[in-house]
């Protein structure tokens, strides 16, 4: 099947658009290597390949940069894999309306760069902006320190252009920030991680570029007390774009001076303002164990959101969790002492004001049991839920994978995404069996 699945697709989108072989080593996930990868030029041939692989029963799976594609369980079957980075224009921008329409390849420093060339910035700021495309931060509801007071991908989206399982190009939303009451259908694609629809094209609000922005550092002694800090920030009447809490060997890979535990705190606005709110953040903390706060460069920002991850050269896996805010340090300290008695090392990071904590772990050496990590994950798990929140796997090896599953139990809400997926995908094409709930 594969020589003439390959030629239909060369018919489609040119022979120099599609991979075969050996070719495909980049697109393998799981140990699971495509059928064939295939670059789109627009939209319509987009359409055109998943009626194809529809037609022929096979399984499309959307890609951006790569960013995420370690995310979800293995893949049941070998199926076409989709790059939409060919689709990378800038279709419209508004800077009166602030708002800007673009294609979803474009990646989000490209995106950014063009965006502040004009005096106006998209309020996303995920992992590996220069790899991330805009379709994959939208389907993969992707987002960084700054959530904390931008929110995430639902709170910039306008309208968004997607290619559904019958291969239809449907449009929902708009160009303009006010649209037509009703039901907001856009949004339910964001974090479907492409079980919904291919995202095509988007259309997002915009903000303008702040006159300054700054990122400092609160070194602690103790993990507990910049928890306490951070809660302490979020009451008071400070207004900080970004609020998170570093154990000592993520704020290592920062490049941070090592400490137990490091508070990072981003302002942004008039210079006046930034320079008062740094003032008041000093004095917030000096009473509460904090020594000094300690501007930190401009490159740190990017480097953020990773931290934990870069800890490691290589981790052995990676868990987001999901939990209360006012639980965060604890969380982390019980993860920490959960490894540690296996024999495990780890780092940690959180954006602390919105309870979003990232764990890596690895051996304290060279071997990596997969039963060992399975367990120390699983109580990770367990601490999420007794926190009042969830836990999945961001990056397993598939050994992991087999032993614990990728994603938390989502109860109800999970046979609701069940019976939407089954209305949107009836045939279970677009990504199938990777999302929660077999989805």
């Amino acid at each position: 099947m594969a020589a003439p699945l390959l030629d239909k697709l060369r018919a489609i989108v040119g022979a120099a658009h599609v991979l075969g072989g050996v070719e495909l080593s980049p697109y393998v996930i799981d140990g699971r290597t495509p059928l064939a990868a295939v670059f789109p030029g627009s939209a319509e041939e987009v359409a055109a390949v998943v009626a194809f692989a529809a037609e022929a029963s096979v399984p499309v799976v959307a890609w951006g940069g790569g960013t995420a594609s370690s995310v979800g369980m293995p893949p049941p079957r070998a199926g076409v894999v989709v790059v939409l980075t060919r689709l990378r224009a800038i279709v419209e921008h508004e800077p009166g309306d602030l708002t800007v329409t673009a294609q979803a390849g474009v990646t989000l420093g490209e995106l950014q760069t063009a965006l502040r060339a004009r005096g106006q910035w998209l309020s996303l700021d995920p992992p590996d902006a220069e790899r991330a495309t805009l379709g994959g931060v939208l389907a993969a509801n992707a987002s960084g320190p700054r959530r904390h007071l931008y929110g995430t991908a639902r709170d910039s989206l306008i309208g968004v252009t997607v290619v559904t399982a019958d291969s239809s190009l449907v449009r929902g939303g708009g160009r303009v920030v006010k649209n037509v009451a009703g039901y907001d259908l856009p949004k339910l694609f964001i974090g479907s991680y492409g079980t919904l629809g291919v995202i095509v094209e988007a259309t997002l609000k915009l903000r303008p570029v702040p006159d300054e922005e700054r990122l400092v550092g609160v070194r602690f002694e103790r993990l507990k007390d910049a928890g306490a800090a951070a809660r302490a920030l979020v009451g008071s009447d400070l207004i900080p774009s970004a609020v998170d809490l570093l154990d000592g060997a993520a704020a290592a890979a920062l490049g941070l001076d090592d400490a137990p535990a490091t508070l990072v705190v981003g302002f942004d606005g008039l210079g006046e303002q930034v320079d008062w709110q740094v003032t008041q953040l000093a004095a917030l903390v000096a009473g509460g164990g904090g020594r000094g706060v300690a501007s930190l460069p401009p490159s740190a920002w990017s480097r953020l959101a990773r931290a934990s991850h870069n800890a490691f050269g290589t981790p052995a896996a990676v868990m987001t969790l999901s939990v209360l805010p006012s639980v965060v340090a604890d969380v982390m300290e019980q993860g920490t002492a959960a490894a540690r008695h296996r024999g495990l090392v780890t780092a940690w990071s959180a954006h602390a004001g919105v309870g979003i904590v990232t764990g890596a772990v690895r051996a304290d050496g060279d071997r990596q049991d997969p039963a060992t990590l399975a367990a120390v994950l699983a109580e990770w798990r367990a601490a999420a839920r007794a926190g009042g929140g969830h836990a999945s796997l961001t990056w397993a090896p598939l050994a992991v994978k087999e032993a614990l599953p990728v994603w938390d139990d989502a109860g109800p809400a999970g046979r609701i995404m069940q019976r939407i997926k089954a209305q949107l995908d009836p045939r279970n094409l677009l990504n199938p069996g990777r999302f929660v709930a077999g989805i």
